[in-house]
């Protein structure tokens, strides 16, 4: 019960983060705080229960629900350019959650470089998918080899959010430190 109420709650604050949505992106994808929340989820829940809250949400969004970024839902969002970001989301959030390891309630001198380098494969994980995804209707509207859609995609899936996110990490990682403490008091018994 109490994993099924926090994958719940967990979905319900990615998919608040919605509505902070900057247009950036080539292609429509915008920069969000969703990434950062999918993250923070897999910290705090672990990667299993982190990412059945991930996926709950893009379950949510697929059906039509308005929560994915501008407030947008349905499967045409994860057809579109920011799905392969979606689609990363779950993986993300699932790697970050898995490095990490679950919360204690103890504090550990190691635990700031395991929560920093698993933030960082969890971010780098949402901009692989996110990539690919691009690549992918690159080489669907022109006829190109994969390096070459490779070359195109990755400024338009990585540069342009690259310094929102290195500014998200330096709030992500002291705050996922200090609630993971309060997660696994009440949240991971």
């Amino acid at each position: 019960m109490r994993n099924s109420i926090s994958a719940a709650l967990f979905a319900a604050l990615i998919a608040v983060s919605c509505f902070i949505a900057i247009p950036a992106g080539a292609l429509g994808v915008p920069i969000v705080l969703q990434n950062m929340m999918v993250i923070l989820t897999g910290l705090l829940l672990g990667g299993v229960r982190g990412a059945a809250a991930v996926g709950l949400f893009i379950i949510l969004g697929a059906l039509g629900l308005p929560i994915f970024s501008g407030g947008r839902g349905g499967l045409a969002v994860l057809l579109g350019p920011t799905g392969g970001f979606i689609a990363g989301y779950f993986f993300g959030a699932l790697a970050a959650g898995l490095i990490a390891g679950k919360p204690a309630i103890s504090k550990k001198s190691f635990q700031y470089i395991r929560i920093a380098v698993a933030a960082i494969i969890g971010f780098t994980l949402i901009y692989c998918f996110g990539t690919v995804r691009i690549m992918y209707l690159i080489m669907q509207k022109q006829s190109m080899s994969i390096i070459s859609a490779f070359e195109r995609a990755l400024p338009m899936a990585v540069l342009p959010f690259t310094v929102g996110d290195l500014l998200k990490l330096i709030v992500l990682i002291p705050l996922s430190i200090k609630l993971r403490p309060i997660a696994a008091r009440y949240i991971n018994k």
